[in-house]
């Protein structure tokens, strides 16, 4: 799933939400399980994502919704690889990206 947001300093819960196709109360619930999401919440208390919150989201609906792992897999996964899934991760990412592009280019040809 690619997760298209435009470049933001900060995202609320429902645009999070939209762009990854879930409800609000499932961003929560993750932000509540996993401890590297930490939204800024204003003075009413509204969450607010930074990029790096995106990012980290990503990875779990990546775990959990597209790999099938449990929330505790998921958890155990990002303890013991925390440096190495989020980089993998993104490497994967763009990796997906340019192969779709390229794709593009191909059909044009």
């Amino acid at each position: 799933m690619r997760i298209e947001l435009p470049e933001k300093r900060y995202y609320g819960i429902g645009e999070v939400a939209k762009a990854f196709s879930v409800n609000n109360s499932l961003i929560r619930f993750w932000e509540k399980e996993f401890d590297i999401i930490k939204p800024k919440k204003n003075n009413k208390g509204d969450r607010k994502f930074t990029p790096g919150d995106v990012k980290n989201l990503e990875l779990i609906y990546h775990l959990v919704k597209e790999r099938g792992f449990t929330l505790d897999g998921a958890k155990k996964y990002l303890k013991e690889n925390k440096h190495n899934s989020i980089s993998n991760f993104e490497i994967i990412r763009k990796l997906e990206g340019i192969k779709i592009e390229l794709l593009k280019l191909k059909d044009h040809l």
